[in-house]
């Protein structure tokens, strides 16, 4: 199975590669459903491409807003610059837009977004013989259900779904709540996750009692716990799924680095699946659910806390180590005598570095590196690779 990364900018995209993905998901500056991530504009979705392809593997960029007419305008000179770039496919939600692209960019190939609502083989039947070469299903599906879709497709077209991240407390993600309380409007990309804010509920004719109080973590009924399906690839494989999707083009790079390790580590038969759940918990995330896929009930996905990790992301390795020190770019506090924690796509995972020199960027030592970003020098018995990550166990 092929495993998914997002990407909402272009460093994200490295270590996604870096760590393992096979394929990358991302937006342009247009049609995409997460306004306020970095996204691409033209010359870096070209760059993009190119950095997937010299390194094997595949770009996915989303058009995946429910559009309007306006959204046409401009469109052919878009997709002429995708064809360009060399694209492996987008991804659209709007059955308008797939309809325009098969007919009039029908080298493009297409996959339906999870907003279009997949949930059964006739509407699968359907966007088959539009031509499509994917399907994202919704998150609402379970494995049975996924099987019989993929029986009726066969071969045609190839099954993805959502394994990990965040969940909408919405159908698919088509939600109104954003809009209607701030006037951005999630189905065209501008969402504030206003699911995540504190609210209560009063039943109407009691005027001072509460059905639901906050306590001292907060009141979040809209919320849903985050996706995680590392235990049961399986079984998802065993019912047609093509490719696993992470969800997270608004998360950190740490994030992206750390889900896209343990899935390609699971993917890849790792012994160890304590350690790979473990990594799961060191990123930020809410508890942990497999949401519909086995028949769960709505009120099994509810998340009544705020995020949690951990471990923290101290630092980001910018060049091999070389004998014995290894530059690092500093994104929390670190000082002598501090135990870092490695992040590695190789057998350095895991393994523990104890802080005994650090040298600024002027090659000055110095005992405590708190310049944010600074490039600073530490000592390193590994050889860790650009892009490996560093990090500590959370105090709190």
């Amino acid at each position: 199975m092929e495993l998914l990364a997002p990407a909402g900018n272009f460093e994200k995209l490295v270590s996604a590669v870096h760590f393992g993905a096979d394929a990358v998901y991302f937006a342009g500056k247009k049609m995409g459903l997460r306004a306020f991530a970095g996204n691409f504009d033209d010359e870096e979705i070209v760059k993009a491409m190119d950095y997937l392809h010299a390194h094997g593997k595949k770009g996915y960029v989303t058009l995946n807003i429910v559009a309007n007419d306006a959204d046409f305008e401009g469109i052919d000179d878009y997709l002429q610059l995708l064809i360009r770039a060399k694209v492996d496919g987008v991804i659209v939600s709007d059955v308008g837009l797939i309809y325009y692209i098969r007919k009039n960019f029908p080298e493009i190939d297409v996959h339906v977004s999870t907003q279009a609502n997949v949930t059964n083989s006739q509407s699968a039947k359907f966007f088959a013989d539009l031509g499509v070469t994917r399907i994202v299903l919704a998150r609402e599906m379970n494995i049975g259900q996924i099987k019989k879709i993929h029986e009726v497709l066969g071969d045609k077209v190839e099954i993805e779904t959502f394994v990990h991240g965040a969940m909408c407390i919405s159908y698919s993600g088509r939600c109104l709540l954003s809009n209607y309380l701030t006037g951005r409007e999630s189905n065209r990309g501008a969402c504030v996750q206003a699911c995540r804010w504190k609210y209560f509920i009063r039943e109407e004719n009691r005027d001072d009692e509460y059905e639901i109080l906050e306590d001292e973590r907060g009141t979040y009924i809209l919320n849903s716990k985050d996706m995680c399906m590392i235990e049961h690839l399986a079984e998802l494989e065993n019912a047609g799924v093509a490719s696993l999707k992470i969800e997270g083009r608004m998360k950190s790079e740490y994030y992206v680095a750390s889900v896209v390790n343990a899935y390609r580590r699971a993917l890849d038969g790792y012994a160890d699946k304590k350690a790979l759940l473990d990594e799961l918990e060191k990123t930020s995330h809410r508890r942990y659910t497999t949401g519909f896929f086995f028949g769960a009930k709505d009120k099994e996905c509810l998340e009544t806390s705020m995020p949690v990790q951990t471990y923290e992301f101290i630092a980001m390795v910018k060049e091999d180590a070389k004998d014995g020190m290894v530059k690092v770019e500093m994104r929390n506090r670190f000082k002598v005598g501090d135990v870092l924690e490695i992040l590695s796509a190789d057998d350095n995972f895991l393994k523990t570095i104890e802080i005994k020199e650090i040298f600024d960027s002027k090659c000055q030592p110095i005992t405590d590196a708190k310049r944010v970003q600074e490039i600073v020098t530490i000592n390193c018995p590994y050889a860790l690779k650009a892009g490996d990550i560093l990090r500590v166990e959370s105090k709190n």
